[in-house]
């Protein structure tokens, strides 16, 4: 078994909803090991989203720490922060966050402008990575002219575009039917298996659960 690329210890998060306290994690502990396919299952309001989002930098824990790379999240700043998603980080949301003005290519490329990588290398991986997903006559489209999986698909490809080591999906077949959905999942498992990527899905559908080599409840 390959090295740990994230560590939680005593990871906690309670929201603060007008005079009341919502916990959704507390004392969570686990480990992930480097090129693992790990799917967190629960039901809706379990606490995935906000796990994957604490993993992903997006959101600080209230107690404990989270260790990825062996560099602890909480002590970075908020640009290291920014760096450390843009660099090591890919996540697909669940109801995609597409910038309706961009085209596909636009929003694919969109996160190589924190990682300052030259136009003419981000738009030519932009590309490849779009015809990967099936969606090489759709670069020009905008989010409006694609379907639902298309845009589930320039979401992926989006969180992919910086070769991140590690990537987040968040019900990322929650706003699909069954076949697209089922497509999404093959396609995500196939990107695992090339790239060796980490692989983290949050939800709530035991049979996209039963696609990933270890499942937590």
């Amino acid at each position: 078994m390959s090295e740990p690329i994230i560590i939680t210890r005593g990871l906690g998060r309670t929201y603060h909803l007008g005079g009341r306290q919502l916990e959704v994690l507390r004392q969570v502990d686990f480990a992930v090991q480097r090129g693992e396919f790990v799917a967190l299952r629960g039901a809706s309001g379990a606490g995935k989203s906000t796990l994957l989002h604490l993993l992903g930098g997006l959101d600080q824990p209230d107690t404990g720490e989270i260790l990825v790379h062996g560099e602890n999240l909480a002590r970075l700043s908020p640009g290291e922060l920014a760096r450390f998603r843009s660099a090591k980080v890919g996540f697909v949301f669940q109801t995609y966050h597409l910038l309706p003005e961009l085209n596909a290519l636009e929003n694919v490329c969109l996160p190589t402008r924190m990682a300052r990588t030259p136009a003419a290398v981000a738009e030519k991986r932009g590309r490849e990575l779009l015809a990967r997903v099936g969606l090489a006559g759709r670069v020009e489209h905008r989010p409006y002219e694609l379907s639902g999986g298309e845009q589930q698909r320039v979401a992926i490809a989006r969180a992919l575009i910086n070769e991140p080591e590690l990537l987040l999906a968040d019900e990322p077949t929650g706003n699909l039917d069954s076949r697209t959905g089922g497509e999404i999942i093959e396609l995500l498992k196939n990107l695992h298996i090339k790239k060796q990527t980490t692989l983290i899905i949050a939800t709530h559908d035991a049979k996209v659960a039963a696609h990933a080599q270890r499942v937590i409840e």
